[in-house]
């Protein structure tokens, strides 16, 4: 079993990390954990989206 980790700024961004990786995954995906944080910058609101893969390799 192994894992993989996805950090990025935008959501879509996310989206298509994810995807490509899940379209060259040569094995079994066993579960995808997901979490948004939000942290203040002055006025700004800084979005953080994170998802782990987990996933055996043939």
């Amino acid at each position: 079993m192994k894992v993989k980790c996805f950090d990025e700024n935008h959501e879509k961004d996310l989206e298509i990390k994810i995807n490509s990786f899940l379209a060259s995954l040569n094995g079994e995906l066993i579960d995808i954990k997901y979490q948004v944080a939000i942290a203040m910058q002055g006025e700004d609101q800084l979005y953080c989206f994170s998802a782990m893969v987990i996933y055996c390799e043939k």
